[in-house]
């Protein structure tokens, strides 16, 4: 039971054991310390903070100043206009023209699977066009603007124009495209570019090619990508947080790539493809004097347009399908026996060497023998020639004259002496992927057969035939070398360049490789002499191609052996496959006093080389001389 005094206790602030419920004094002092602590707290933090600030904005101020700008500022490559090119009288062979490009920009587009089904009922839309754009897209930002198209045609253009309201965030954009203006004539040549792939990023500077989507895949195109090329531009933008350009800051304007002159001249390289009709073959042109290429055939042939944006996979197929290997560039990549085309450089080596003369004579009767063999090696014409001396050798293309003369040269002498002409060996053009073909030797045979040379084997290579492989390059480098008397070029398809803001072009000069030692003049009039009566003479193999118009011309044709033919039997064209038929080869130069141009044809499974590859040679011939020489260089 609470008494009074315990109730009065109880209200004054007791607590039961004498102290008051309020105690102002303990709670004054637990304050203080409180706010003591508080503020000792925040005098720390805020030290913290202003040490922090001061770092920030003094000692690395700096580095995030050069982050900031980083953030605000961009820098956008800016690709170059590539380099044209030209023939030598200054006709565009490779050009850039306008063309359109279908871009979208995904972010804008809605819903992308609709947008595409919608834009191939007014654009046609390839399959692996749209599963190209679909790969590109991961490269891209939301807000950037993918190719979907190239290449637009002036009507899908306008399509589009009238549709362009129904279509947000797709657009259409100009840009440089490569062209080829002659398409397949120049194939082989001119080479292609197309889009920069993992290989090329590995041969290519990176840094210079940020902006470039194309680069030279084969031909000039990739021979001389550094000069067509130029050099990337910068320009400075500003940006957003988001990455979009806001405004340009500042440009460093790229450098236009070197224009390229070539030795060709397009009207000759009309001309020998024209001639070659629709017959695989090649067919190359030299100007002996200098070794510039006047005009390089390959056929079949396809047209390089195809590959600038991307060739689709039904067009490589049908090219790989097409008969004739057309992606081989047999100028400088076939391989053909020479046949008797190689008998005026024999023959030179003969009369050079001391083994025969002029007025030496052979007696040829059909057939010729090594000692000790029963096996004959036949001459062309049944019951031979009769006596021949070399030239009438030439003139005839006597096998029976040119069996003796290896044999007593032997397969030493015959290679040391042939070497000099470029056969076996590169002959140094200005294009990626010749081959060397083969010059035969006993070390040669050894390391390729191990097995020894035999006496049969130097007869049959005096008349081109057995281990010999050529290309039409170094048949024309060879002839040529002939017709200048000894000098010897690396055939050169450059004939000058201009660099950006350069008015004039600069030549370009051929390597002459060596000058072949000369031991008597007469030596070489006579062969050449051989070589003329072959288009001249009364008996010449190629007689046909008279009249010439106001020149003459000397020549030699060939005939390559695609299989072997059984001992004993004769050839019959009529009963042979088409695509076992010998191959037909020629070779000449003219005028024949003054010697300005020299030609090597080939026409595969084409049968005689007088009747099928000589009026080629001609109708190139024919081409060049028709025409007057330019006295400069194109501007």
């Amino acid at each position: 039971m609470n008494t009074p005094n315990s109730i009065m206790g109880s209200l004054s602030g007791g607590n039961g054991r004498g102290r008051p419920i309020k105690d102002v004094v303990f709670e004054s002092r637990l304050f203080r310390s409180r706010a003591t602590f508080g503020l000792v707290l925040l005098a720390l933090a805020t030290a913290v903070l202003l040490a922090r600030y001061t770092w920030l904005q003094v000692v690395a101020h700096e580095e995030f100043s050069a982050r900031s700008n980083s953030n605000r500022v961009r820098v956008v490559p800016v690709a170059p206009n590539r380099g044209l090119i030209y023939d030598r009288r200054g006709r565009p062979l490779a050009e850039n023209i306008p063309a359109y490009r279908l871009e979208i920009v995904p972010e804008k587009a809605g819903e992308l699977e609709d947008t595409l089904t919608r834009l191939a009922t007014i654009v046609e839309l390839p399959e692996d066009a749209v599963e190209k754009f679909a790969r590109d897209r991961k490269r891209y930002r939301e807000f950037d603007a993918v190719p979907l198209k190239f290449n637009l045609s002036e009507e899908e253009v306008a399509r589009f124009a009238l549709d362009r309201h129904r279509y947000p965030g797709v657009d259409i954009a100009p840009y440089l495209s490569r062209y080829y203006p002659y398409g397949e004539l120049l194939t082989h040549v001119l080479g292609y570019v197309g889009r920069i792939d993992e290989g090329d990023l590995l041969r290519l500077d990176s840094a210079d090619y940020r902006a470039t989507s194309h680069t030279g895949k084969s031909g000039i195109e990739r021979q001389y990508e550094t000069a067509l090329h130029g050099h990337s531009g910068v320009e400075r933008v500003e940006t957003n947080a988001g990455g979009r350009v806001i405004r340009s800051l500042e440009r460093t304007d790229p450098v236009h790539g070197d224009d390229l002159v070539l030795s060709l001249d397009i009207q000759v390289q009309q001309a020998a493809w024209d001639a070659l009709g629709d017959r695989p073959g090649a067919v190359v042109a030299i100007d002996p004097n200098d070794g510039s290429v006047l005009a390089m055939v390959s056929k079949p042939a396809f047209d390089p347009n195809l590959f600038v944006h991307g060739i689709s996979t039904a067009d490589y197929q049908a090219i790989l399908a097409s008969p004739g290997r057309a992606l081989l560039n047999r100028v400088i990549q076939g391989g053909y026996e020479p046949g008797s085309t190689l008998k005026p450089f024999v023959a030179l080596a003969g009369l050079e060497l001391g083994v025969t003369s002029a007025d030496k004579k052979v007696f040829s009767s059909g057939n010729f023998y090594l000692p000790g063999l029963d096996r004959p090696f036949r001459d062309w014409r049944k019951g031979g020639h009769g006596w021949v001396d070399i030239t009438s050798a030439l003139e005839q293309s006597v096998n029976t004259y040119f069996y003796h003369l290896a044999l007593d040269l032997g397969i030493d002498r015959m290679h040391d002496y042939l070497a000099q002409f470029g056969f076996g060996s590169v002959t140094g053009l200005d294009l990626p992927g010749e081959l060397t073909g083969i010059l035969p030797s006993r070390e040669w045979k050894m390391a390729q057969y191990h097995q020894p040379w035999y006496p049969g084997e130097t007869v049959i290579s005096g008349i081109g035939q057995g281990y010999n492989v050529v290309t039409p390059l170094q048949l024309a480098v060879a002839v040529a070398a002939i017709a200048s008397g000894g000098r010897r070029f690396a055939p050169q398809l450059l004939y000058a360049s201009k660099r950006a803001g350069n008015q004039q072009a600069t030549r370009q000069q051929a390597a002459e490789i060596l000058q072949i030692p000369v031991v008597s003049e007469q030596n070489w009039d006579t062969v050449r002499e051989g070589m003329r009566r072959v288009v001249h003479g009364s008996a010449g193999t190629a007689r046909a191609l008279q009249p010439l118009d106001g020149y003459e011309m000397a020549g030699k044709s060939g005939t390559a052996q695609v299989i072997a033919q059984a001992q004993g039997k004769d050839y019959d064209e009529s009963h042979t496959a088409a695509n076992l038929r010998h191959h037909a080869l020629f070779i000449g130069f003219a005028p024949v006093g003054r010697p300005t141009i020299a030609v090597a044809a080939v026409v595969e499974n084409g049968g005689g080389g007088s009747r099928q590859a000589a009026p080629v040679v001609k109708a190139v011939i024919d081409a060049w001389l028709a025409q007057e020489m330019p006295q400069e260089m194109p501007q």
